[in-house]
């Protein structure tokens, strides 16, 4: 679907299952998307999504009502999604990799309908459904998937022409304990980052896009899934990640454009760090790592693999998730998450809510087409986040160069307060990373008994690399002032990770508390 460079809100789709009739239309043999199983074209895409649709109807999901799509990233879980999209239902897009307790407290949670599980391409999703007893069904196109009994107590939402307004998807964030928080976004906001997306990576229909980041994260659904279709482009889907999967596919599929979290380029070098090879990767014209903090010296390794720039960005799951860019005109050198994208709008406050000057660090405030309706059943959850106007408050901090770059320096809930003075984590983090036996790293707070906060930092090796704390400690000590060093630091075979790569820091939190 053909958006120009000056496309305006009223140009985008009503709904995201708009973009498979519209290909299916005028281009119905370029290839869509693979996942190993199936193979479809655009008319192929569109028919599974007209199977999906029939299936919803024939499990009596009506307009509004709550779809839950448990599964990994495969066809039928697209097929789905873009017919939930066509009856107004919302599709409930949830990782098969998380605990059964999560899934039961997203399913109690949103109500959903039905819940469907995408067994032909997950064990952990097969593994949900034999638990919850739900009958396995053969469907067309689709594929074995297992369905779970209807919820007669489902209330269907209010259902309104207006993509701004209607609902596409409820995206619970990752990590989520107690009481969880179901994102409501809608086909605006999706279709905006979309469109945004695939003009910034200058997506056409010759591209091969890699598709392993969670359709369930909001980064994997409209940044990478939404934006490929939308552009006429062909998305190869993978389940979960495999640094040997993504190396073959690099260097034998024609993959052009690659999407990741800094922890996937990190796997993939030290896979790479292991072998005597020199691999090329004469299609890949595109690399871009967003959904955590990127280090320099990442980067810079990330760069020297593939001869070009690896690309940054900024997001959360409540703006569908993109704010900024770095622009494939202008790479960077530095750690800058790129320029604020057209039609978003930022303000950097302080504690008073009052704009920072130029250059220095304040919370960051966003508005525009890509914001959140709010947080599902959670209005008290809503207002603490959403401010008059529109605004959104990430709760990150940043900081805004003269020629617009902007610099996330860490989370308002992460700062750490030591001694009276700020610690970013993030710069702890980026000295840590930089030494050559270090994968990884995660620095938190530890609250002390007089209000105090010591700096706590979890790192994980490269494989077969050893150093000791010691050792790390004397490396710390020239680059970082006495006040950031680590009053602690613990070295773990494996960080906790969410299935997109992004850290748990909320875990390591606790586990440092505990300690």
């Amino acid at each position: 679907m053909m958006l120009d460079q000056d496309f305006s809100l009223a140009d985008l789709p009503q709904r995201l299952s708009d973009i498979a009739r519209y290909w299916a239309q005028h281009a119905p043999t370029a290839p869509a998307l693979s996942d190993g199983i199936v193979r479809w074209n655009y008319a192929e895409l569109n028919a599974a999504v007209d199977c999906a649709i029939a299936l919803l109807h024939a499990q009596a999901v009506r307009p509004g009502d709550r779809v839950m799509i448990v599964g990994e990233n495969c066809g039928a879980q697209v097929a789905l999604i873009l017919a939930c999209a066509a009856i107004d239902a919302w599709a409930v897009i949830v990782n098969a990799r998380l605990s059964a307790r999560e899934v039961d407290v997203i399913a109690d949670h949103c109500g959903a309908r039905r819940s469907f599980f995408m067994i032909d391409v997950s064990a952990d999703a097969k593994a949900h459904a034999e638990r919850l007893a739900a009958p396995v069904h053969q469907i067309p196109l689709l594929g074995a998937l297992a369905i779970g009994a209807c919820n007669a107590d489902c209330l269907p939402e209010p259902v309104v022409s207006s993509n701004a307004e209607q609902v596409a998807a409820l995206i619970y964030t990752s990590g989520t304990t107690g009481q969880p928080k179901g994102v409501m976004l809608t086909h605006r906001n999706l279709l905006f980052v979309a469109a945004m997306s695939a003009q910034l990576r200058r997506l056409t229909s010759v591209d091969r896009v890699y598709g392993v980041l969670p359709l369930s994260h909001v980064f994997g659904l409209s940044s990478v899934m939404l934006a490929s279709l939308l552009a006429g482009a062909y998305l190869q889907l993978a389940p979960r990640y495999s640094a040997a999967a993504l190396l073959h596919a690099l260097q034998e599929d024609g993959i052009t454009v690659l999407s990741g979290v800094p922890a996937m380029y990190a796997r993939l070098l030290d896979l790479l760090g292991h072998t005597d090879a020199s691999p090329t990767f004469p299609q890949l014209r595109f690399a871009y790592a967003g959904g955590s903090p990127m280090d320099l010296a990442l980067k810079t390794a990330v760069e020297k693999l593939f001869g070009q720039p690896l690309h940054n960005g900024y997001g959360l799951t409540e703006s569908s998730p993109s704010v900024s860019l770095t622009r494939i005109g202008a790479p960077r050198s530095d750690t800058s998450v790129g320029q604020v994208i057209k039609g978003v709008e930022i303000r950097l406050v302080d504690s008073s809510e009052t704009d920072v000057a130029s250059g220095e660090v304040g919370e960051l405030w966003i508005r525009g087409p890509n914001v959140m309706r709010g947080y599902y059943r959670a209005p008290e959850q809503t207002a603490s986040v959403m401010r008059a106007d529109g605004w959104l408050n990430t709760g990150d901090l940043a900081r805004q160069d003269a020629d617009g770059a902007l610099f996330i320096v860490g989370r308002t809930k992460e700062l750490i307060i030591r001694s009276g003075f700020n610690v970013y984590p993030i710069e702890v983090e980026a000295a840590l990373n930089a030494h050559a036996a270090i994968s990884q790293s995660a620095v938190v707070g530890r609250k002390v008994a007089d209000g105090n906060e010591e700096v706590v930092a979890f790192v994980e090796l490269v494989p077969q690399a050893t150093v000791t704390v010691s050792e790390l400690d004397d490396y710390l000590q020239p680059l970082l002032s006495a006040y950031k060093r680590p009053s602690e630091i613990i070295i773990m075979p494996t960080l906790p990770a969410a299935p997109t790569g992004k850290l748990l820091k909320g875990k390591l939190r606790q586990l440092a508390q505990e300690r």
